[in-house]
């Protein structure tokens, strides 16, 4: 199963820029430094972007999560990175109630690579 519509899929730049991607956010600062020890950075965050969009295209949904506001998707499986490594990592989508357009959520490791 994959994330629905996930060709409309909406990625908030600030997610990437002001978070994942955040050497500075008291959270995403440990986020920052993973994916930043790959290749990724805030100057070209949108190759961190595609890199998200293209990890939920690729694999299936783990585990998807209802809840009062709507549906979680959970996707887990390797990351097409800058500098060719494929940590695996899980991303978060999520689907509104009486929405049909889903949004990316966070990425987190699955477990430490280097």
């Amino acid at each position: 199963m994959k994330v629905p519509n996930l060709e409309r899929a909406i990625v908030r730049p600030e997610k990437i820029t002001h978070y994942l991607l955040c050497e500075t956010h008291p959270v995403g600062r440990h986020k920052a430094k993973f994916f930043m020890d790959f290749g990724f950075s805030a100057q070209s965050w949108q190759a961190l972007e595609e890199a998200l969009r293209r990890h939920a295209r690729q694999h299936e949904v783990a585990h998807v999560a209802a809840t009062p506001f709507g549906s979680s998707y959970s996707i887990d499986g390797p990351l097409e990175t800058p500098d060719g490594g494929a940590p695996r990592v899980r991303t978060v989508w999520f689907v509104e109630t009486g929405q049909l357009v889903p949004y990316f959520v966070t990425a987190h490791p699955l477990e430490k690579v280097k």
